[in-house]
């Protein structure tokens, strides 16, 4: 029994392009390992078995912005790691995306001082916020799916107008 057989007389199915390419990104997202405190162990056991990133596409966590599109900012950001911080996502292709994780990275968490960045969007453009101290692997799931959403939803023109 062929594919004929069993689509019957469906004819050609569409797609939009623009659904189809924002369906790979969504699908296919490659996080970069940018853990800096505490967050970073919850954003480890998001990989972990119990909590599985691997059924979002996220196979492994990349040490290289040249290879990745998602940069998931855990913890806290002192003021001589907001350069590094800089040049890692200039590094990332387009399209690329970050997700602050924690309320370090957030809004500068307990650490109202002249070291800490007050809030990561003030060095990269933040795409999501996850709030909790730390937040749980729930919550950073839910951020994923968050900006899995946002990506859905994107236009292919607004990445060629970049």
């Amino acid at each position: 029994m062929g594919i004929e057989q069993k689509l019957g007389s469906m004819g050609v199915v569409t797609y939009r392009l623009e659904d189809l390419v924002n369906w790979g990104r969504t699908n296919a997202m490659w996080p970069m390992l940018f853990g800096l405190a505490c967050c970073a162990i919850e954003m480890m056991s998001t990989q972990a078995s119990h909590y599985d990133a691997s059924r979002f596409g996220m196979e492994l966590m990349r040490p290289s912005p040249r290879q990745s599109d998602l940069m998931i900012v855990a913890g806290r950001v002192s003021r001589k790691m907001g350069p590094v911080l800089r040049r890692l996502y200039d590094q990332m292709p387009d399209p690329k995306w970050v997700i602050a994780m924690g309320d370090c990275a957030s809004c500068g968490g307990i650490f109202n001082n002249y070291a800490i960045v007050q809030g990561v969007d003030e060095i990269v453009p933040v795409d999501v916020y996850v709030a909790g101290c730390p937040p749980r692997p729930e919550a950073l799931i839910d951020g994923i799916m968050t900006l899995q959403e946002k990506i859905r939803g994107e236009k292919l023109t607004t990445w060629a107008e970049k």
